[in-house]
């Protein structure tokens, strides 16, 4: 369910402003919800629109980027713009410019490692990017921190419980009988475009069964339960940049 300015919206009523079919595709989809998608105003939706698309797009780029899967042990930056720390995690050089280094792991992603959280922080930051403009960002994210699940208080991040899956969101596959000699595939976090297709780091852009298939080889010996899709969502907040 849409509701605009505390209005009920139909996805019709708003085909003659939203004219992109993959946007349009989400209103439908938001609509047929029994959750309720509610906006100060048309342009708040058109912005998440915007940014869930650019979610989509960060996440096909960093899976033809060339960029390697491997755990926080093993991990690895390009050194012209960032420095590795102990944890494994990624921290911004003083004085580089943040929207530069964040591009630079699509564009030179043979130079980057690292493991699923990551990736999915990452393509948040990209996707920011696109969204507020490069101007923006340079302002907002002077010390970008790449690791896990720790995002910059100006980027914050909402996780919910329920099976209102949209194109943009970021979801999650368990795999709770994973193998303890292999951690890292305890989980694997993922982009989801629609119609059964997500993005995962180190999987790559698979459907469903796939990814459970994947998962099912990294399990424990005589394993008794299967992988399989959370019921859990990953958004950013959106309407915070407005």
């Amino acid at each position: 369910m849409i509701r605009i300015n505390y209005l009920i919206i139909k996805p019709e009523d708003l085909f003659d402003q939203i004219t992109e079919s993959q946007h349009q595709t989400i209103i439908k989809q938001m609509a047929a919800y029994q959750q309720v998608y509610q906006y100060p105003s048309i342009q708040h939706l058109k912005f998440e629109l915007a940014f869930r698309s650019h979610i989509m797009k960060a996440a096909r780029e960093l899976n033809s980027s060339g960029v390697k899967f491997t755990t926080f042990t093993y991990s690895f930056p390009n050194k012209k713009y960032w420095d590795r720390l102990s944890n494994g995690g990624f921290l911004l050089k003083q004085n580089a410019s943040p929207s530069t280094a964040i591009l630079d792991i699509i564009n030179n992603g043979k130079l980057y490692a690292f493991e699923c959280s990551t990736a999915i922080a990452i393509i948040f930051y990209i996707a920011t990017l696109y969204s507020i403009g490069s101007k923006r960002f340079d302002y907002l994210f002077t010390r970008l921190y790449l690791m896990d699940w720790q995002f910059d208080d100006d980027l914050p991040i909402h996780q919910k419980y329920g099976d209102d899956y949209l194109p943009g969101d970021v979801l999650h596959f368990n795999n709770p009988d994973f193998d303890p000699k292999q951690p890292h595939w305890r989980a694997e976090n993922v982009v989801y475009f629609g119609d059964d297709k997500y993005y995962g780091h180190g999987v790559g852009i698979r459907n469903s069964s796939a990814i459970i298939n994947f998962l099912n080889k990294k399990r424990k010996p005589n394993p008794k339960i299967s992988a399989y899709l959370m019921n859990m969502i990953t958004r950013p907040d959106y309407l915070s940049f407005l």
